[in-house]
């Protein structure tokens, strides 16, 4: 690739890098734009194998000033999966005007889905008793094709009002559109339960070092972007630093699932539970 495209090995590599971190801060934005939230000045989680090694990059694109590698950051979303609530969610479609909904219809098909919601659960081994449910809809203006979904409670048993559930849906039309539609009826067109129960607490502990000094455990040269010479970087083993520990950027670390890469310009501290601190030092 390098001689096709006439440049050398390393600046090639550098490249590939680079696009890689504006492709990753592009869906960033999007999401963000989405979301409605400006991401400049927002913390950054990185997580999964290659994510310590672009984090930096990445949080340099989209003007953010902080990252947090966890520990295990590379099995981070495993970890998530067992940690969380048990959960199922169901829905089924019965298109109703919320002022013509037949509530004795309604319970019929909220019991069918609360039942599937409690068979499911309890063969997952959840007591009954710890079985909770949450009630949504997926509603719009009659004559739209399109539903946005809106959550209206927990209970055993349906939570709201016709008139409470046209005031949530108006709020999150607004919310997300800028404008309510005065006028218009409302219709339901999927009825949606969630059936979770809260998962066992889990506190897990980090193995650090007494000693909060970084040490490095080699020097290696490094190129972090294009055209630029080597620098002399230090790496550190994951396993050897202790709570309290900094070092500057840029600088290396290493652990058996992923490698921390932190550019020049950043500092990094250990925090007590061993997640590691990025901060930018100059911009």
């Amino acid at each position: 690739m390098a001689e096709t495209l006439g440049l050398t090995t390393i600046d090639t590599a550098a490249g590939v890098h680079e696009v890689v971190n504006q492709s990753m801060a592009a869906a960033a934005r999007m999401h963000g734009v989405e979301m409605g939230v400006d991401l400049r000045g927002v913390t950054l989680i990185a997580f999964g194998g290659a994510g310590p090694v672009h984090a930096c990059g990445v949080a340099d694109l989209l003007e953010s000033d902080k990252v947090i590698f966890p520990v295990n950051a590379s099995v981070l979303s495993a970890f998530g999966t067992l940690v969380s609530p048990v959960r199922i969610d169901l829905a089924r479609s019965l298109p109703r005007l919320v002022d013509q909904i037949d509530p004795a219809e309604r319970d019929a098909l909220l019991d069918d889905l609360r039942e599937e919601g409690h068979r499911v659960l309890l063969a997952a081994g959840v007591e009954r008793d710890a079985v909770v449910f949450r009630y949504g809809v997926d509603a719009r203006y009659a004559g739209q094709g399109n539903e946005i979904t809106i959550w209206l409670g927990e209970g055993a048993t349906w939570p709201a009002t016709p008139e409470q559930v046209r005031e949530t849906f108006e709020s999150e039309y607004r919310r997300i559109y800028g404008l309510a539609i005065p006028d218009v009826a409302i219709e339901v067109v999927t009825w949606r339960l969630s059936a979770t129960a809260a998962a066992a607490d889990i506190d897990p502990a980090a193995t650090l070092l007494a000693s909060g000094e970084a040490v490095a455990a080699a020097h290696r040269p490094m190129v972090f972007d294009r055209g630029q010479a080597p620098i002399d970087t230090p790496v550190y083993k994951r396993s050897e630093l202790g709570a309290g520990a900094e070092c500057e950027g840029p600088a290396v670390v290493e652990e058996r699932e992923t490698t921390t890469v932190i550019r020049p310009g950043w500092t990094v501290e250990v925090a007590p539970d061993g997640s590691l601190i990025a901060e930018r030092a100059t911009r």
